[in-house]
């Protein structure tokens, strides 16, 4: 018989317990962070002794936040479509290796996944000051193309793992293209992957504040590079504002992602 929920007995009070301290645990910093955005005092002060909305005005009102968002957006956008185009490729030419040298590919292209985030901060910060590619937007791509191309190869190494090659060489066999024949069959399969690997890939971008740092200038800075920066310099309520519409905007993405994959469903 199969271990399920129901045959637990006494353990589901005690795993139910354990699941709300997990779920507490997990969701009260975030509900903080809400509240004190509505906070009325010019510091980060719980709880709130009166409630405004006057951060939320000076966020949307303030040009540098503003910038901060289109910039993250803007290079959360290029890095997704770059990603998933090249972890495509990649993955592919992965997939169809049988030398030995497959399972060191694999690895080479996982390897910022795996290597602290600041390791490889430096080793950009170094590189692009050389190349002057520092403080630009192509710089930031690349950057944050390096963190994100190793979820888009896994995700899509994961979807090819599931489709029978066998169907794709059988319409070679009756006359199609290599071409047509992933263009017809392997691609169309390969569509949960390909969504998965944009999710990843966008928030890997969206996310990263490390290598953010070490990309950013006065004039580009992405949002988690400004809320960085404003936390050296005061803790106005407005950072607070900020984390606020972030969690909402991923939440937003998340569910929507969700929903979109089970209408394909």
């Amino acid at each position: 018989m199969l271990l399920s929920f129901e045959n637990l007995g006494p353990w589901r009070i005690a795993l139910g317990i354990i699941a709300a301290l997990v779920t507490a645990f997990l969701v009260c910093p975030l509900v903080l962070i809400v509240m004190l955005s509505f906070d009325s005092s010019p510091w980060l002060v719980f709880p709130p002794p009166h409630w405004t909305l006057r951060w939320y005005r000076e966020l949307f009102t303030d040009p540098d936040w503003l910038g901060s968002f289109m910039v993250s957006l803007e290079v959360g956008l290029t890095v997704t479509v770059l990603s998933v185009l090249l972890g495509l490729i990649t993955a592919i030419g992965i997939s169809r290796t049988r030398t030995a040298w497959r399972p060191a590919c694999e690895t080479a292209f996982l390897m910022p996944m795996i290597l602290p985030v600041v390791v490889t901060a430096i080793a950009l910060y170094a590189f692009f000051l050389r190349i002057h590619l520092n403080g630009t937007f192509c710089g930031f791509v690349i950057a944050h193309l390096i963190l994100a191309l190793p979820f888009s190869v896994g995700a899509i190494l994961n979807g090819l793992a599931h489709i029978d090659p066998a169907i794709e060489n059988a319409a070679v066999l009756c006359g199609s293209s290599r071409t047509y024949a992933i263009m017809r069959i392997t691609l169309p399969s390969l569509r949960p992957a390909l969504f998965s690997a944009a999710i990843f890939s966008f928030l890997a971008s969206w996310d990263e504040v490390v290598v953010a740092i070490f990309m950013a200038s006065p004039s580009l800075q992405t949002v988690p590079v400004r809320i960085w920066g404003n936390l050296q310099q005061d803790l106005s309520p407005v950072i607070a504002a900020v984390s606020t519409v972030l969690i909402v905007l991923s939440g937003l993405f998340i569910f929507g992602a969700n929903f979109m994959k089970s209408e394909k469903k």
